[in-house]
């Protein structure tokens, strides 16, 4: 009764976690605010005259990607005015429709993630109808309001809007003259814009591209802020015939507009490079280590019992010590585990972002992607940790399972904690709604961490425990020789195994982090998967290699120092993440340095786990390998 009582605890949670994952793309996240505008699905077919709704998203500095502010916090037109003149100079047969500005619109699991905050504007555009200029609305800005405005467009907002899931970016406003040390100086004007000029492109019916530009024509001198300005804010549409743009590929203007610049020559420059490197590593490596290896099996087979008690040295002095398990083997073995559930995880979503699975232009889907693959795959991390603990004699086999269950997603959850409270206290969207905290913890406490607790029941009662070591492992263990040049030292040897991999992905980690934490949409998911191969391979190459030198210096820890040496590759991208900050990006500010220091730790440490668990099976398959080899009394 115990077994199908399991397979039935397993069966329902099975079902939870698919039935959790059916909903997921459905699941609209509630907030306090109950009244939730629908969004209006992207491929609308519209009749002429029919309202097409422009949404407001977010403003933001241009350089800090992830400091946004809600779109109303500055001082917008909430309503349209009804201007007689220019009612009348309107088409009378079309029908005007009121549309109620700042209401929220439901939002998907990964918007909200990324920051999004959609409202309502109260544009009334019709579909087909141009409109040469139209008053949105007049008002006075009192001194609040300009300071608001001028401090905005010094440091350079921009404003993000959407008609169905086409975005649109525009500057708030411009400074003329301005020094770019010193910031104001005299005679430098602050202007704002308040006309915006839609131009929504057609195609069938549907609507399958949309920019907006601000007109400097129309700018608004807002440089006292003292006095009092009267502002009229308006905007214009211009509907142009798609012929050649096909509503199904309306987002392929996106990889190549102003905003987001093309290199797709570098990254094949860039692959090319990496698998050069890596082909002549590995070459090298395994011309390397056959013929040593082949050397010392010469060696070690043809010498007579009486001699080899002389002349031993070597990796073959220590096969009595080489299978001895490492200290603190349940955060060991948790760490192995973790890091394989994290580069499947990694393969998953890139494979699913090539088959388009994961829709690689919606924001935050991605993102949201992520989320549930890993609590989909939490059961690998349960299930290697168990088993390779057991393997190593464990006894406390929960405390493994509880350690894999949470060794990477605590640390993550400390940086979230630390990042959201500040982001509150800035009043910025980037700090997550209630509703979606909520929904993130319900994910990781009802699917992550029972699917890792049943792999690693699973890995107790089903899977093999014998570690089948090729050598017997005697009772004392050997003293290792203190006197080791510089070059063949642990320190040295990190430097190494990080920096190698790390030079194969240089180029293309620029790339990835001008869309993580720049405007860049990243589109080339095939390249990024095959530096990811080529990453893990050379460092678990790199990692075999050193394993090599430092067994025939007969030290036989080998356990940890394999996992960090395959890990060192993290520690580099962290490095290098310091690096982008301060001379590759724009970026200031304590809201954006404490996400983008805070995450990018995540990042690395994660990247740490996967490389230095794939490190650490290549070289227990080494180990085994040539100790079953050669033979040992």
């Amino acid at each position: 009764p115990h077994h199908h009582h399991q397979s039935t605890i397993m069966v329902r949670s099975i079902a939870a976690v698919l039935a959790a994952a059916a909903l997921l793309p459905f699941s609209a996240v509630p907030t306090a605010d109950a009244r939730k505008i629908r969004r209006v699905k992207a491929g609308t077919s519209y009749k002429t005259h029919d309202p097409v709704h422009i949404v407001v998203n977010k403003v933001g500095p241009f350089n800090n990607p992830t400091e946004t502010y809600r779109y109303y916090s500055l001082p917008y037109c909430h309503t349209h005015d009804d201007d007689e003149e220019a009612l009348a100079a309107l088409d009378t047969d079309i029908p005007r429709q009121k549309r109620e500005a700042r209401l929220q619109q439901k939002q998907r699991l990964g918007e909200s993630i990324a920051g999004d905050r959609r409202e309502t504007a109260p544009f009334e555009i019709t579909f087909k109808d141009n409109i040469d200029w139209r008053l949105l609305c007049k008002t006075v800005l009192g001194p609040d309001e300009l300071t608001k405005f001028k401090d905005a467009i010094h440091n350079s907002y921009f404003f993000e809007m959407f008609v169905e899931d086409l975005p649109m970016w525009g500057y708030v406003g411009d400074v003329s003259d301005e020094d770019v040390l010193l910031g104001e100086v005299e005679g430098s004007k602050t202007y704002l814009f308040p006309h915006l000029h839609f131009k929504l492109g057609t195609n069938e019916g549907n609507i399958v591209s949309a920019t907006v530009t601000t007109d400097s024509d129309r700018r608004v001198d807002i440089t006292d802020t003292n006095k009092p300005t009267e502002v009229q804010f308006s905007y214009s549409v211009d509907w142009v015939w798609e012929k050649h743009l096909p509503w199904k590929y309306r987002m392929t203007r996106y990889h190549d507009s102003r905003f987001l610049p093309s290199s797709f020559e570098i990254h094949w420059l860039s692959i090319i490079n990496s698998f050069v490197l890596v082909l002549l590593l590995t070459a090298f490596l395994t011309i390397i280590l056959m013929r040593v290896l082949k050397n010392d099996f010469s060696r070690y087979m043809e010498l007579d019992e009486e001699t080899m008690e002389e002349e031993e040295s070597g990796w073959k002095l220590i096969h009595g010590d080489v299978f001895r398990f490492p200290e603190n083997s349940s955060l060991f073995c948790a760490a192995v585990g973790t890091g394989l559930q994290l580069m499947l995880c990694t393969f998953g979503v890139l494979i699913l972002a090539l088959t388009g699975a994961v829709s690689t232009t919606r924001r935050g889907s991605i993102l949201a992607g992520c989320i549930v693959v890993y609590c989909i795959t939490s059961f690998i991390s349960g299930y290697a940790s168990t088993n390779l603990y057991l393997k190593m004699n464990g006894k406390a086999w929960t405390r493994c399972v509880l350690l894999a269950a949470t060794l990477f997603p605590l640390p993550v959850a400390a940086v979230f904690m630390i990042v959201n409270t500040i982001a509150l206290g800035h009043g910025s969207t980037s700090a997550l709604p209630f509703g979606t905290i909520f929904t993130l913890t319900f994910l990781y406490a009802c699917i992550s961490v029972p699917l890792c607790v049943f792999g690693g029941s699973m890995a107790k009662n089903y899977g093999k425990h014998d570690f089948n070591a090729p050598t017997r492992t005697t009772k004392v263990a050997r003293e290792i020789p203190t006197e080791v040049p510089w070059y063949r030292g642990r320190p040295f040897q990190m430097i190494i195994a990080g920096f190698l991999p790390f030079s194969a992905i240089y180029i293309e980690l620029h790339y990835i982090f001008a869309s993580m934490w720049g405007h860049q949409i990243y589109t080339l998911f095939g390249i990024l998967l095959f530096a990811f191969i080529l990453l893990v391979i050379v460092s678990s190459f790199i990692t075999v290699a050193l394993l090599y030198f430092q067994l025939a210096r007969e030290d036989h820890r080998w356990w940890w120092a394999t996992f960090i040496n395959g890990g060192m590759t993290g520690v580099f991208i962290y490095v290098y993440s310091v690096f982008y900050y301060y001379h590759r990006s724009g970026m200031s500010g304590l809201l954006q340095s404490s996400f983008y220091f805070g995450y990018m730790a995540a990042v690395s440490f994660g990247f740490f786990l996967m490389l230095g668990s794939a490190g650490f099976y290549m070289s227990l398959a080494f180990v085994k390998h040539i100790y079953g080899r050669i033979k040992c009394d």
